[in-house]
C-alpha cells in the first residue's frame, strides 16, 4: 500500500527545512508536499486544471501565509466535502488564543505552537508523525 502524502503549508524557508530535516531524522518516509502560500495549498488540496487534487495523510497548516492565510484554508477544507474529514494540524507561532479557538471552531484537529528549539521541534514533529500516520485511524475515502 502507498503512503499517502503530507501537505505543508509554510511559507518560512527555515521551518521547511526543519520540518523536513524533523521527519527524516524521525523515519516518516511519506512523500511531502510543500506550499508555501495558501493558494498554493488549494491548488494541491482542491487540484487545477494541470493536476489533480490531493488526498493526504495529513495537512501541517501555519497560520501566518501570504496571500490566504491559514484560517481562511481550513474554511474552505470545512466547506469541501472530500477534504471536510482530513486531518489538519495547525503548526504555528502564533500565541493569539483567538487563533487557537477559531482554528478549532473551523475543525482543525490539533494546534501545536512551534517549539524554538531544534531537539524540541524534532521531538513534536516525530509525535505527530507516530500519532497522525500510524495511531490513528483515518476516515475512510468514501466518509462511511
Amino acid at each position: 500500500m502507498q503512503r499517502k502524502p503530507i501537505v505543508l503549508v509554510e511559507d518560512n524557508d527555515d521551518d521547511i527545512i526543519l520540518t523536513l530535516r524533523a521527519f527524516k531524522k524521525k523515519g516518516i518516509a511519506n512523500n511531502i508536499l510543500v506550499a508555501k502560500d495558501g493558494v498554493q495549498a488549494l491548488d494541491i488540496l482542491f487540484g487545477t486544471e494541470d493536476q489533480p487534487p490531493v488526498q493526504p495523510a495529513l495537512v501541517l497548516l501555519d497560520l501566518k501565509l501570504p496571500k490566504l492565510d491559514g484560517l481562511d484554508i481550513l474554511k474552505r477544507m470545512q466547506n469541501n466535502e472530500r477534504t471536510k474529514g482530513l486531518p489538519v494540524v495547525i503548526l504555528t507561532t502564533s500565541t493569539e488564543e483567538d487563533d487557537v479557538v477559531k482554528s478549532y471552531k473551523l475543525g482543525a484537529n490539533s494546534y501545536i505552537r512551534k517549539p524554538v528549539d531544534f531537539d524540541r521541534f524534532l521531538d513534536a514533529i516525530g509525535q505527530l508523525g507516530l500519532y497522525w500516520l500510524v495511531l490513528n485511524q483515518p476516515l475512510p475515502e468514501d466518509g462511511s
